[in-house]
Parts: structure tokens; sequence; C-alpha cells
């Protein structure tokens, strides 16, 4: 029953964290893409700093400085998920940015804003959804990972990482403890992965050829 209630919290952290790090890096990786020059230099460098600290790294720093807990456990996962989707975006639009239908956005005098919410993004969503459903069991993983350091979601709430954690020092009187939250892991990532794998196939052209 905790392993079944454990995936609310382990589920919410994969999901609400991917949420908000693709709205944000989505953004900057449109500017960044759209506008080019200083503006790009500027969002890339900054991503590059973040890039270069590992992920969980970051996430166990971040939780460290603002205490252990849920929101700000989704804080730092996003933070450190960020810079992901900016260069995953910024690539998708490059792609896109010089093609004619936005060049007559342009010359019909359409604000860059309203090029970039309905010309420029609708047009790149493709990869963009895979990678935000893959990041779903990456996510998931880390998450987990911060709860088994006890840097995450705190008892008495039941998430799949903290249960590990509790577990370990019954192992080898009941390792059906750590089975569980261990398969449940591992099968919520899975999943993922296959369905990202299906988008992929699905909204790849060249795939279908």
């Amino acid at each position: 029953a905790r392993v079944v209630h454990g995936a609310r919290s382990s589920l919410l952290l994969g999901v609400m964290t991917t949420i908000i790090a693709l709205m944000a890096g989505g953004i900057l990786g449109a500017v960044a893409g759209y506008f080019g020059g200083r503006v790009d230099e500027t969002i890339m460098r900054l991503m590059d700093i973040l890039t270069s600290i590992p992920s969980l790294l970051l996430s166990l720093a971040i939780v460290s400085a603002l205490g252990a807990g849920i929101r700000n456990l989704i804080i730092a996962i996003t933070i450190s998920r960020v810079p992901a989707f900016v260069r995953i975006v910024r690539s998708a639009v490059l792609t896109i940015v010089d093609q004619e239908f936005i060049e007559a956005a342009k010359a019909g005098g359409t604000h860059e804003t309203r090029i970039i919410g309905r010309h420029v993004i609708p047009n790149a969503v493709g990869p963009i959804i895979v990678q935000a459903t893959m990041s779903i069991s990456q996510l998931i993983l880390q998450a987990a990972s911060l709860s088994f350091l006890g840097m995450g979601v705190q008892p008495p709430r039941p998430e799949w990482g903290a249960m590990l954690n509790e577990a370990r020092e019954f192992m080898r009187v009941a390792p059906y403890l750590m089975f569980f939250p261990g398969m449940a892991i591992v099968l919520a990532a899975l999943s993922f992965n296959l369905v990202a794998d299906g988008l992929r196939d699905a909204l790849d052209p060249k795939l279908k050829t």
C-alpha cells in the first residue's frame, strides 16, 4: 500500500518538474534561437555554467541550501534540468527561424512574441515532446536518489527513494521491503522511456520513411 501511495509523490515530482523546466527552458531556448547575437550568447553561457555542474550534485547543493522538503526538491531538480530543455528548444528553433513563413510573418509586421508563440514553438513541438517524456523518467530517478540520501521527501510521506532508504537496515531479514520500491522506480522509468521511443518513431518523419 505504501508503494502504491508513494507513486503519487514520485510521479508528481517527475511530471511537475518536467513541466516547469519545459516552460522555463522553452522560453529561454526560443528567445536564444530566435534573436541570436548577444542574447543567444548570454543565455547559452549561463546554461553552460549550469551544465558544467553534474545535475545530481547541483540539485543536492540547492536542497542543502534551501532545506529538505518536496517544494525545495522541485525547485532544485527544475533548475538542474532547465539547460537540457534550453538546448533542445534552441536547436529546434534554429532549424525553423530561417523558413519562408517566418520571413513572411516578419514582413507582415507581426510582433516577435506572436511569431515565437504562434509559429516557431508549434513547429518545433515534436522533439520537445520526446525530450519532455524521456525527461520524466530521468527526474523520477533523480528525485528518488535525493530522497534516498534524506534530502527529498520527508517521512511520514511515502516516496520510493525514501522507502529504499528506510528499508536498508532490514535488507537481510526482509529484502522485499527494498525490492518493491526498487521495482516501482525501474518500471516507472522504463515505461516513460518506452513512451518516449514510441513518440519519437511517430513524430519523426525520417523514421517513417
